[in-house]
């Protein structure tokens, strides 16, 4: 192992904004002091900004015996950890145990008045997140890596200038320079929002009271997954969304599932609905006049969540000076094994145009981290898994029935209900499908989805045989244990129409319904 740099083993210090400890301090000699000037600090590799692939390169190339330094402007380890993946599914689970109280009698179980301690939700994701910034930070220093808190900026090619967050400044050059600056919550120009103050998720996942009346803007996953859990909470809740289904992305069968959930658990849905303007602030009262088929009305609410998509970071750090170029979208332009259009400099994760998964960063950096030790890796092609962490969950795989349409792909395709498999009827979870397409002259698998208990672990069987190129047939045939949720793969793959060998004039031709 590395011995780590005298920065990197400096004393803690408490960062007055987040309270969390870092290993920050100036470099500046005795000789650049009487010269009056600095020169670049000289490093093997920089990292700007300390995401899930940024990360993983500094501390394994600082492990390699390069000189790193790890640039972060504000969390350490990046959104995941911090303020994203993990704490919303810490919430969602304290969510989920609210929602077993509330059917306590169901199961059997007698019990007094419940109550929802938000602050005590809010202690328990801290507790979490405090354990993996202590984590993140004895990586750094066993890996060597020097982690500097600051904000930086290009100015020249590879070389950066950061305001450090205790005060100073510093001028860093790199031999090879990597960009993980990720994206953050969009507020759109629409009149009176940003003068409403909006939560996004990271205000929203730090909340220790309950809004009475939350007004979710957006349909997709960040609001999808906090509506459902502030609702459980017991927040009355109206979700707007602009489109005409939630989850837009998602085939409308999966859409509709979700909406009759939603509207089970008491949520108020209004799709198709165009927010006009905003008065009044976040947290106190708000008034929103929207616009839908039957007219403009106006919807009354106490808090707001921005949950509108996401821009990358990518204004305003100097990367016109240092020759990188940007997409129309903001995202760095890099090609498919991640370099950019300058020399030795690389874009990861979401600032990077890559779809906005923690896992997806991480592969980032596999890809180039193989690339650079004589490996020949790509982004194409790749596999990408995600789950939707409502419950029950929805996990997905490969190509759904509108992507196959609109590419002109055949296939057959089977569905299979919740409640005909045993492990959810266990578990009073029966609510949900899984559905498969497979290719309509071959017995390969196209792509997955489940909406129903565990179904992101479900999903990864799938993503297996994918993976691995076998038939359908391979899982359909497999014996399962006895009741478990993979058990239902081999009752959804029984229900595969044959092949055809003749050409397949309509996509799509055979079907077995949820019936």
């Amino acid at each position: 192992m590395r011995t780590a740099t005298s920065a990197a083993l400096a004393p803690l210090e408490k960062s007055s904004e987040t309270g969390i400890p870092d290993r920050t301090r100036s470099t500046t000699s005795f000789s650049d002091a009487i010269k009056g000037t600095r020169e670049p600090e000289k490093y093997d590799v920089l990292v700007l900004g300390s995401g899930t692939g940024g990360k993983l390169i500094a501390w394994s190339m600082a492990s390699e015996g390069k000189r790193t330094a790890s640039i972060e402007r504000k969390y350490i380890g990046g959104a995941c950890p911090n303020i994203a993946c993990l704490p919303s599914k810490n919430i969602i689970h304290s969510a989920k145990v609210a929602s077993l109280f509330a059917r306590h009698q169901e199961f059997g179980i007698e019990t007094g008045p419940v109550t929802v301690n938000m602050a005590g939700v809010y202690a328990r994701k801290k507790r979490m997140v405090d354990g993996l910034m202590k984590d993140h930070l004895d990586q750094y220093y066993a890996s060597g890596a020097e982690l500097i808190c600051g904000n930086a900026r290009f100015i020249g090619p590879r070389t950066l200038q950061v305001a450090l967050r205790d005060g100073g400044e510093r001028t860093l050059t790199g031999e090879r320079v990597f960009v993980n600056v990720g994206t953050h919550a969009a507020i759109p120009d629409i009149p009176g929002l940003a003068d409403a103050k909006p939560m996004t998720h990271i205000e929203v996942l730090d909340l220790k009271r309950l809004p009475e009346h939350l007004l979710v803007l957006g349909g997709g996953y960040v609001g999808l997954e906090l509506a459902q859990a502030m609702r459980r909470f017991g927040s009355r809740v109206t979700l707007i969304a602009r489109e005409a289904q939630l989850a837009p992305k998602e085939d409308a069968d999966v859409a509709q599932a979700i909406l009759e959930l939603f509207r089970d658990e008491g949520i108020e849905v209004l799709l198709h609905t165009q927010v006009l303007n905003f008065k009044g602030v976040s947290g106190e009262r708000v008034e929103l006049q929207v616009e839908d088929e039957a007219g403009t009305r106006t919807i009354n609410g106490t808090d707001i969540l921005a949950a509108l998509g996401r821009v990358p970071n990518t204004q305003g750090i100097g990367l016109d000076k240092a020759g990188i170029e940007v997409t129309e979208r903001g995202h760095i332009r890099v090609n498919d094994r991640l370099e950019t259009t300058v020399p030795n400099v690389w874009a990861v994760g979401e600032c990077a145009g890559s779809p906005y998964f923690t896992h997806v960063s991480e592969n980032d950096f596999h890809i180039i981290h193989a690339n650079l030790n004589g490996g020949n890796r790509s982004t194409r092609d790749r596999l990408i898994p995600y789950c939707l962490f409502i419950d029950p969950p929805l996990g997905r795989i490969g190509i759904n029935e509108s992507q196959a349409w609109a590419n002109n792909i055949s296939y057959r395709v089977a569905s299979l209900p919740m409640k005909a498999v045993f492990r959810p009827q266990t578990l009073s979870e029966t609510r949900g499908f899984m559905k498969v397409l497979i290719d309509a002259h071959s017995d390969r698998i196209l792509g997955f989805a489940a909406l129903g208990p565990e179904a992101g672990e479900l999903m990864s069987n799938v993503q297996v045989a994918m993976l691995a190129g076998v038939p359908y047939t391979l899982l359909r045939d497999a014996v399962f244990t006895h009741p478990t949720m993979t058990e239902g793969l081999g009752m959804l793959f029984a229900r595969v129409p044959k092949r055809r060998d003749a050409v397949v004039e309509k996509r799509g031709y055979a079907t077995v319904d949820q019936q």
